[in-house]
């Protein structure tokens, strides 16, 4: 009987089903804002990281999904016919890099449809870069650089302005990035994911996660951005994933399928948007649908929302409408609300207690100096292919510009990514080099001919480079002087004014001379190579090479050069059989024995006291400015958390979470050299086996500067270790310091606190770094004491009157924030393997009160663009006789102001030309240079006749003068009318071009 009723219970239900049919139900997923109700803002979008766990070419293509399961292919080949599917479908997508690759390889067909979509504003670029690039290690220039390559290329294939700026991980928010690569490149507004912890709770309790942001107090509000802060990060509430394999509860409104729940999804929905809507102001709140690498069967999401639109706005408790940034932020506007005010930054970012992420202000040192170096390459590889012509070779920087976005990339110069992607990183940038090393040589041929009046064609003289010149390798220079042979120095200045300075090139005997182009003889120094250099040279010229270098150098050759503006000098470096009139080797003081209890280094304005028994700097004189100030350095490591703890956090690529720290003191007594010569003093210094430095005084300057080697960091005790090295002044600080922002302006600081919220301080050293990519400085009532870098760090004011930099992290366990690797890198040679040895440089100063910028500015755009040198060998005297020996792009005794720097000149693919210029200095930085400033364009191009000046958005793809009538205008929350600091001129071809 069982049986049998079981049996007559199925065929009831069979037969039931039997006569009722599924039902094709239309979606009402038609756009619109409802007034005085909620309107929920979903915004479908896709985050793909352009390298991290892999690299950007297997993000791609969707190859090592041992990794991760990610294939950005997928992605835009889903996205298409899901889009084509309901015309009220939207999608947002960010990364150029990404779509570029993707657009090339579709047929017409499609790329016809892309673009009706784009037209019909079913798909939107949003940021429109070639990455998301980080906002704490990258130079605003490569920030600036990147932006306009992704927006060039949406402005030639599309015809398409980027409205919106979409920073949604990277780890903290740069005020750079709101005025410059936001306001200044026609941004509405700009939204972003990652905010500390503490501030983000406060901004929840008070509604103000949205904001207008004035990221300058020069440009003020003519340069301020409605900018917004996710209520938790850019995925969606939880509960509402659709990727296909997500565990999201899918929309089920098939009465004849089990688990139906369209109810319980909708109360879901509501649930969730009330309270979004309980934190955020108006009734608009937007919700970011996707996260990293989704929508690769974009129809499972779109499937989804449709449903949730449709049965959320027939149930009519709130709004739900597919949207996109642009169509939020034009229904913020029209809600014509007043916002909180926001001025600095959102650095340092921490998402909980011990989580604080800023030790990526130095994880990967190496890299982070290579990207640097090549920045300042690039910007004077496009001056030269400019200057030849960008068609007359064929050759082009276009290879090193997009290895230098991509390098931008939040996961990339940050140093947050897996080693094989950094590695990945490195060769593209190296292939980028070699192609535009090429224009280089090319174009220096060309303008060292001396008959340029028909062009040049194929000049005969074939110049190097020496891109290892940081570890000592310079084939070029160190080779013999044999048979007559001249060793020719090229010395290109990019910069827009005149610069004096000293070249260093390895040579490998003490028998030269130096001449100019003049051939008289100059004043030259030899100074011993010191042996943790040639130690160096050794080993990684063998890595980056794959060959070992033959021979060592004996000596550094220096030598003063002077070069025009946008120019070069010529400089000749010949075989002597006797040493030189002006030429000559360093003496060599050793400390030990030493009955001098200090030892004086410095024989211009600038003296450097040591104590000689402990090799320990204590003054520092400048007989010029009258400063004379106690300063100390010292080294120090911090030990890196092992996570093993109540808390498991652990110190890593990302976080800083310092357990300990221990001084690093000299291995029984110390003993320095000190190199004296007519040009400049050395101070070499081995602090323990594994750091060294050399402290230079230049004769003619006056700041020191300091070269250091750390590395490998030993980890045989198994722990890691965060190097930094401090100075020690007796200035009374009150815990005040200053900072760069992306390399641009400074921002003060204060030690323990926020300007925003009332912090909490968890970790006083960690909770107190910030990154550093131009310099960082601190002052009392009488002087300043900066120190700039090459470089970005992380750097602090711990103590008053003390300034640290971090230079180098080995770390042994990964912090858990998604790389999954520890930050241990290694180098191997074949079989031979060892801690990466980072070296680099910082330079610092004493000054006046009020005098700090003038160098801090200057010094600047030096370390920025270094003189690019340039070899090739001659018959003894015969160059100057058949090149030219010096050029100026400018005219006779012309360069910019000492306030105004050359950010890009560089021709574009059809022939017009991209100029950019900035003023240095903030409203009241410096009571000299804190003015206007004009440009004659006519002098700076000189034999360059302009046609027609066009005055363009930060990005170069809009009318400036258009760009301003679009702009926005938003109430600001009791702040009185600011006077912004700026003037707008477009010139006629011939006047003068004014800089504000």
């Amino acid at each position: 009987m069982a049986i049998g009723g079981v049996t007559a219970a199925l065929w009831f239900l069979v037969a039931v089903i039997s006569c009722v049919e599924s039902k094709y139900i239309a979606y009402n997923t038609t756009p619109s804002v409802v007034p005085g109700k909620l309107n929920v803002h979903l915004v479908p979008h896709t985050h793909d990281d352009v390298g991290w766990l892999k690299t950007v070419d297997q993000y791609y293509v969707g190859s090592n999904n041992s990794i991760q399961g990610a294939c950005v292919q997928n992605v835009l080949d889903s996205l298409v016919p899901a889009l084509l599917a309901d015309k009220n479908r939207k999608f947002i997508y960010v990364e150029m890099a990404f779509f570029q690759r993707w657009w090339r390889q579709q047929s017409e067909t499609v790329k016809s449809v892309v673009k009706e979509l784009v037209n019909s504003g079913q798909l939107e670029f949003i940021n429109g870069g070639m990455c998301m690039h980080d906002e704490a290690a990258p130079h605003y220039i490569d920030m600036i650089d990147q932006t306009t390559l992704g927006h060039r290329f949406l402005k030639q294939e599309f015809g398409y302005t980027p409205r919106i700026g979409w920073q949604i991980d990277p780890f903290g928010h740069s005020a750079v990035q709101a005025y410059l690569l936001g306001a200044e490149v026609g941004f509405d507004s700009l939204f972003f994911g990652r905010i500390d912890y503490q501030d983000r709770a406060k901004r929840k309790s008070e509604k103000s996660l949205e904001v207008v942001w004035r990221g300058s107090k020069t440009l003020g509000s003519s340069s301020q951005v409605f900018a917004g802060a996710f209520p938790e990060n850019y995925e969606p509430p939880s509960g509402f994933y659709f990727e296909v394999n997500d565990d999201s509860p899918v929309v089920q409104d098939d009465t004849l399928l089990f688990d139906y729940n369209v109810e319980e999804r909708v109360n879901d929905f509501v649930a969730a948007a009330m309270s979004q809507a309980n934190i955020t102001r108006t009734n608009h709140i937007m919700w970011t649908m996707g996260t990293d690498f989704k929508y690769q069967y974009a129809n499972s999401w779109f499937r989804n929302m449709d449903k949730l639109i449709h049965y959320v706005n027939k149930d009519g408790r709130v709004n739900a409408l597919y949207s996109t940034p642009s169509i939020y932020t034009d229904a913020k506007h029209a809600t014509d609300e007043s916002w909180p005010l926001k001025t600095d930054d959102y650095f340092p970012y921490a998402d909980r207690a011990n989580g604080y992420w800023t030790g990526y202000f130095t994880s990967r040192p190496a890299l982070k100096g290579y990207v640097r170096m090549m920045s300042g390459y690039y910007l004077a590889a496009r001056q030269l292919e400019f200057l030849e012509g960008r068609q007359s070779s064929g050759l082009t920087t276009e290879l090193l510009a997009e290895a230098m976005a991509i390098a931008q990339h939040h996961d990339a110069v940050s140093g947050t990514e897996k080693q094989h992607v950094a590695n990945d990183y490195a060769k593209r940038l190296s292939i980028g080099y070699s192609k535009a090393a090429a224009v280089v040589e090319s174009s220096l041929a060309c303008l060292t001919e001396l008959n340029m009046s028909s062009g040049c064609r194929k000049p005969s003289t074939k110049f190097e480079q020496c891109p290892l010149l940081n570890v000592s390798y310079c084939p070029a220079s160190e080779a013999k002087l044999e048979n007559g042979k001249d060793l020719v120095v090229v010395v290109y200045n990019s910069l827009g004014w005149k610069r004096e300075d000293i070249v260093r090139i390895p040579v490998s005997g003490e028998s030269v001379v130096v001449r100019n182009a003049e051939g008289k003889e100059i004043e030259s120094q030899l100074l011993p190579i010191a042996n943790e250099s040639l130690g160096m040279r050794n080993f990684y010229v063998k890595v980056h090479l794959g060959v070992s270098p033959v021979g060592l150098p004996k000596y550094w050759l220096a030598f003063g050069a002077s070069v025009p503006p946008l120019g070069f000098s010529t400089y000749v470096v010949s075989h002597s059989d006797k040493m030189g009139s002006k030429s000559v080797i360093s003496k060599v003081e050793r400390t030990e024995g030493s009955n001098n209890n200090s030892v004086r280094v410095g024989q211009g304005n600038l003296v450097l006291t040591y104590v000689a028994d402990e090799g320990k700097l204590i003054q520092y004189h400048n007989t010029k400015s009258l400063v004379k100030a106690s300063l100390q350095q010292s080294y120090k490591y911090y030990i890196g958390d092992d996570g093993s703890g109540a808390d498991p956090q652990a110190s890593g690529a990302y976080i800083f979470r310092p357990s300990d720290s221990v001084a690093i003191k000299p291995e029984g007594k110390v003993a320095f050299t000190v190199i004296r010569g007519p040009i400049l003093d050395e101070v070499h210094q081995r602090i323990n086996p594994w750091i060294s430095q050399i402290t230079r005084v230049y004769k003619r300057k006056e700041h020191a500067e300091v070269e250091f080697t750390v590395g490998p960091i030993p980890v045989d005790d198994f722990i890691g270790k965060e190097v930094v090295t401090q100075f020690m002044t007796t200035m009374m600080t009150n815990k005040i310091f200053y900072t760069d922002s992306s390399g641009r302006d400074f921002i003060k600081r204060i030690r323990d606190y926020r300007s925003d919220w009332d912090l909490q301080v968890n970790q006083p050293v960690a909770g107190n770094y910030y990154p550093i990519n131009l310099g960082i400085y601190i002052k009392d009532n009488s002087t300043e004491f900066s120190v700039l870098v090459d470089r970005s760090v992380g750097g602090s004011s711990i103590k008053d009157g003390q300034v640290e930099l971090m230079l180098h992290r080995r770390l042994l366990h990964d912090d858990s924030r998604g790389v999954a690797e520890a930050l241990d890198e290694v180098v191997c040679d074949k079989n031979q393997c060892e801690g990466l040895t980072a070296q680099g440089k910082f330079y610092l100063r004493i000054d006046p009160l009020g005098e700090g910028a003038k160098w801090r500015r200057k010094m600047g755009q030096e370390i920025y663009s270094p003189f690019l040198l340039a070899f090739t060998e001659q018959d003894g005297g015969k160059w100057t006789n058949s090149h030219a020996t010096s050029f100026s792009a400018t005219g006779p005794s012309y360069s910019l102001p000492d306030n105004v720097a050359l950010l890009t000149l560089q021709e574009l693919e059809d022939g017009t030309v991209l100029l950019r210029l900035a003023h240095l200095y903030e409203m009241g930085e410096d009571e000299d240079f804190s003015v206007m400033s004009s440009v004659d364009l006519r002098k700076l191009l000189l034999g360059k006749k302009i046609s027609k000046i066009t005055e363009l958005s930060l990005s170069a793809n809009q009318e400036r003068v258009e760009m301003e009538k679009k702009r926005m205008n938003w109430k600001v929350e009791g702040a009185s009318e600011d006077v912004p600091f700026r003037l707008y001129f477009l010139p006629r071809a011939g006047e003068s071009l004014k800089d504000g």
